[in-house]
């Protein structure tokens, strides 16, 4: 084909190649964009997942980089969003067994002994979370020390967390209002310490508690104990 007509379509036909190419140069760096940001996403570090803008409910890869990272600072602003993460996620039963099975519950547990006391409050909550799972129950091991949260002095924050840990243990006991069975208490375990007659003395004492929240919540558990 010649002359000018020829000339045009030849015009015509590398212009149409050149878009095309055009196209698929975009398609393919949009995917490798793409599969960047991805990446990225999926490979969040353990802090990242406790800013604040990761709403997903995390995996056992996650969880497990959260509780080592909980266990290895000592900044206190991290610990409680470390814990707020913790708590939120545990409140889902499924991770309630991955926490246990990745050793998380004594490293949540310990938090509980934090001089501040905001951090010994994220760590009731996600305890709590926790504690509504009977076998995590069992490995709770907090010392004799831990009785002393249920003095009359201690703040109203704190005491309505442990009073709360109480009920959701006693309440895994029960089956229509009833204990369905006298458990063994180990020797150690939260079991006991909550069983025993030293910590239903001091809840009994709460009663005259000046805080109406606080009283509202010993007068529902007195009659368990």
């Amino acid at each position: 084909m010649g002359g000018p007509r020829g000339a045009g379509w030849v015009a015509a036909g590398l212009l149409l190649g050149a878009g095309a190419c055009y196209c698929i140069y975009r398609l393919t760096r949009g995917r490798r964009r793409g599969d960047r940001e991805l990446g990225i996403r999926s490979s969040k570090s353990a802090e990242d997942l406790t800013d604040g803008s990761y709403d997903d409910v995390l995996n056992a890869e996650q969880l497990q980089k959260l509780l080592y990272l909980l266990e290895s600072t000592e900044d206190p602003v991290i610990i409680e969003r470390a814990l707020i993460t913790l708590g939120n996620n545990a409140a889902f039963s499924v991770n309630q067994a991955i926490i246990r099975e990745l050793g998380g519950i004594p490293i949540v547990a310990n938090k509980i002994n934090h001089s501040n006391q905001s951090t010994k409050e994220k760590a009731l909550n996600a305890l709590n979370n926790l504690s509504v799972n009977v076998e995590n129950q069992i490995k709770i091991k907090v010392d004799s020390s831990f009785l002393s949260l249920y003095d009359s002095h201690v703040a109203k924050e704190i005491l309505l967390r442990v009073l709360t840990l109480f009920q959701n243990i006693n309440n895994c006991l029960k089956i229509e209002g009833h204990l369905a069975v006298q458990p063994t208490f180990t020797e150690g375990s939260l079991f006991f310490l909550l069983h025993g007659e030293e910590c239903a003395q001091k809840i009994r004492a709460l009663v005259d508690h000046h805080d109406a929240e606080v009283k509202e919540k010993v007068v529902t558990i007195i009659p368990k104990i």
